[in-house]
């Protein structure tokens, strides 16, 4: 078994899919949040940046809306950068850059999927994710446990009151990259699918297609652009780094 693991291991190509078909409401801005400006550049390409650190990364696939008027504009290197078309939620640009990659990868290739408002991923961060994870046969995502303590609201609107107290000790706050066998990531994608399930992450479908995910220690710098308060505390991580 030892030797099959190193096997797949030693060949295994690795891929990077961005979902970035989204608008960012929270955001109140005039355009998709990961298209704003931080630290000299559009969020999107830090973000970028950051995924392609990874030496041994083929080429990073970004998922863009069908009225997308900003990516093309942006200054990379198309031979390692390239876009397919996303979908109307995460789940759906995520196998459409999935199947974008088919007849180019192998199921037992890895693919990092990287949010595209996610700027502050570094380098050793990444690296622990492969090296814990890259003979596992189905793939882990990076996480923080949580440190405070955690409320269940009994409403899922305003005026909300605590239902109950969770065990914080269990509660892990999911990141990205998210990395999973190709093969293992679209057949979990496509069986959520087909079967109308809520899928928010792809851990969330490789766990309900009956999987078992790894939790990879991350970083509470690798935080995600959701308002504007996320921004200024980008922009000032970027700065300084």
């Amino acid at each position: 078994m030892n030797e099959i693991k190193r096997a797949m291991t030693s060949q295994s190509k690795y891929w990077a899919v961005m979902p970035a078909a989204g608008v960012g409401s929270r955001m109140a801005a005039d355009k998709p949040k990961q298209y704003l400006q931080v630290a000299g550049k559009t969020i999107i390409e830090h973000s970028i940046d950051a995924i392609l650190r990874m030496p041994k990364l083929e080429s990073v696939l970004v998922c863009v809306s069908d009225n997308d008027d900003y990516f093309t504009k942006l200054s990379f290197d198309r031979t390692k950068v390239i876009s397919t078309l996303g979908g109307k939620s995460r789940a759906e640009s995520v196998l459409n850059g999935l199947h974008a990659l088919r007849g180019k990868a192998d199921k037992s290739d890895w693919v990092l999927v990287h949010d595209a408002a996610r700027p502050c991923l570094q380098l050793d961060e990444l690296n622990r994710l492969v090296s814990s994870i890259e003979a596992d046969p189905v793939g882990g995502i990076l996480a923080l446990p949580a440190k405070d303590t955690i409320k269940m609201s009994a409403q899922t609107s305003e005026p909300h009151h605590v239902d109950c107290t969770l065990d914080r000790s269990r509660i892990w706050m999911a990141q990205t990259p998210q990395m999973f066998r190709y093969g293992l990531l679209l057949e979990s994608l496509e069986f959520c699918k087909s079967r109308k399930m809520t899928v928010t992450d792809e851990a969330s479908a490789v766990e309900q297609a009956g999987h078992s995910v790894k939790l990879i220690r991350g970083s509470s710098q690798n935080i995600k652009v959701t308002t504007p308060e996320d921004r200024k505390l980008v922009q000032f991580l970027l700065s300084t780094d």
